[in-house]
Parts: C-alpha cells; sequence; structure tokens
C-alpha cells in the first residue's frame, strides 16, 4: 500500500509546473520544474554505487525512486532547521542547525554522526588555517617587504546562507 501522505509537495509542483509549461510561461515567472528540486540523478547514481558490488547494476526507477527520497528528506530536515533559525532571528543556517532538525525529527543517529562529521570538519579547517598562517609568516620572513598588502583568502565555512 502506498503512502502518498508526503507526496502533496511534489505533486502540487508538479501541477504548477504543468500549468506553467502549458500556458508557455516555464520558468520565466519564477516557476521551477520538477527535476529543479531535486538533486541530480548522475550524482544519486554515483552514490548509490558506492555500496554496491563493483558488477551491481541499478535501474533508471531505482535512481529516481531514491532521487525523490533524498531530495525531500533534505527538504524536510533543512525546513524544519530554517524555520529554528526563524523563530531566533537568524538568517544564516549552519551545520548545528542541521544537526538540531535531526534530533528532534527523530533522526538521533543520524543527528549524532553528523555533530561528529562537522566537530572533524572544523577541527580540519582550524589545523588548515594555522598552517596557512604559519606558511604565510615563513614566506613573508623570506620575501622582500611589498608595497601592496598581499590578501590571505579566507578558509571554507560551513554555513548556508540563505534568505528567510
Amino acid at each position: 500500500m502506498a503512502d502518498n501522505a508526503g507526496s502533496n509537495v511534489s505533486e502540487c509542483s508538479l501541477k504548477h509546473t504543468h500549468e506553467a509549461e502549458s500556458s508557455g510561461t516555464a520558468n520565466r515567472e519564477g516557476v521551477l520544474k520538477e527535476q529543479d528540486h531535486l538533486l541530480p540523478i548522475a550524482n544519486v547514481g554515483r552514490i548509490m554505487k558506492q555500496i554496491l558490488p563493483p558488477n551491481a547494476k541499478i535501474s533508471k526507477e531505482a535512481k529516481e525512486t531514491m532521487q525523490e527520497c533524498v531530495s525531500e528528506f533534505i527538504n524536510f530536515v533543512t525546513g524544519d532547521a530554517s524555520d529554528k533559525c526563524r523563530k531566533e532571528k537568524r538568517k544564516t543556517l549552519n551545520g548545528d542547525d542541521i544537526c538540531w532538525a535531526l534530533g528532534s525529527l527523530g533522526f538521533d543517529d543520524y543527528a549524532y554522526a553528523t555533530k561528529r562529521y562537522l566537530r572533524r570538519y572544523r577541527d580540519l579547517e582550524s589545523e588548515r588555517a594555522d598552517q596557512n598562517r604559519v606558511g604565510n609568516n615563513e614566506q613573508k620572513d623570506m620575501e622582500p617587504p611589498r608595497n601592496n598588502p598581499v590578501a590571505v583568502s579566507g578558509t571554507i565555512t560551513s554555513t548556508i546562507n540563505f534568505i528567510l
């Protein structure tokens, strides 16, 4: 028995997309096609293949089903994290918000694993920034002074900027 409770968003966006396409206004007035709401199917297939034996094959239907599921999951978690940010009057959703949302939605195992990943990511970024600072200081000692200051690029952050 199929449960269609979570498909309202997809059905709604498909309906609007179809109406816009039939009137010739798709994407001109900000209407997005269903594919615009989904992760690229090639990426989904690549991730699926990583866990399978090398000779295993994945049907197009399986890839498309997984594509829908993971895209919906990401929207579900991000929506909860976004609500938290909105209530706290913040405009930037960060990794901690995603971890919080995973936990609040009952995905405790994923929340724990994501917190561990986020901690390691931040530690590595901090180490990389420290190495860049040391390397830049050593380079300054070896180079003659310049008239123009050298701009040092920042590190990758773990935030996602979005408009609430």
